[in-house]
């Protein structure tokens, strides 16, 4: 009995041996249904590769980005106003350009051709009281253009900083290439005038002549065939010599004369 209850030892398969030949004649081994180095999911299916993580994204920093560009309605307008005034002055510049090739407009002159004073006298109160006829010429030097010269017209006398005598142009039309002759009417009175006339009276006797500058402003309407454009005005300035400035004189002798025409805006 003690033989009987001997313990029998098994030997174990080794797992890392290789696996024995196939007996001959048996068919070859089948290829694996799964490749190499995969894993199968618990009901036999091939498991879903690794997904790859998620590449790594800057994020900047939101004080360094640049704010969204935003359009106020002041803005918009404002570009539609400058747009607009560009446009406008684009029109008139076109305008203005067409009309000076077709018409060729000229600026109109003017000249003194006498001078008659009535009244040149010193009263007791020491006002000066002036009373001058001038004659003037103006000369519409234009083809295409005739001139209206409205009523408001100003034209003044002046010796040095004083106005001694003022009066107006008369209302008329000047037609193309036209002169026109007209006597201007024009009185005055001057306050506290005894330096003034004392110093006409020495500047007489040192220079043998006294200085008069005449100004103007003219209200004129261009017409253009038969068309009368707007109105606007001209600035006139003549400078003239004469001789003396005495009422006994039938006509004050004038040594020199010129005059000088721009638009007035």
């Amino acid at each position: 009995m003690a033989e009987n209850q001997r313990q029998r030892i098994h030997p174990l398969p080794d797992v890392e041996a290789p696996p024995p030949p196939p007996p001959p004649g048996s068919p070859p081994p089948s290829a694996p249904l799964l490749p190499a180095n995969t894993t199968t999911s618990e009901k036999g299916y091939p498991a879903a590769p690794a997904p790859y993580p998620p590449p790594i994204q800057r994020t900047i920093p939101l004080a360094y980005s640049r704010p969204p560009k935003r359009r106020n309605c002041f803005c918009r307008c404002l570009c539609f106003l400058f747009s607009l005034l560009l446009l406008l002055l684009l029109i008139i510049g076109v305008i203005v350009g067409i009309f000076f090739l077709v018409f060729h407009p000229k600026i109109p002159k003017y000249s003194i051709n006498s001078l008659r004073i009535t009244d040149f006298n010193l009263g007791n109160d020491g006002s000066l009281s002036a009373t001058f006829d001038v004659n003037i010429t103006a000369w519409n030097p234009n083809k295409k253009i005739g001139i209206y010269y409205e009523g408001g017209s100003h034209v003044t006398v002046w010796y040095e900083d004083t106005e001694l005598c003022q009066g107006s142009l008369p209302s008329f039309y000047q037609g193309h290439r036209n002169t026109t002759v007209m006597d201007v009417a024009l009185s005055g009175e001057t306050q506290n005038a005894t330096a003034l006339v004392s110093s006409v009276q020495e500047e007489q006797q040192q220079e043998g002549s006294i200085p008069l500058v005449i100004r103007g402003k003219v209200p004129i309407k261009i017409k253009v065939g038969k068309l009368k454009l707007m109105k606007m005005k001209f600035k006139v300035k003549c400078g003239l010599t004469v001789a003396s400035l005495s009422a006994s004189d039938d006509e004050i002798r004038i040594s020199s004369s010129s005059c000088k025409i721009r638009p007035h805006f």
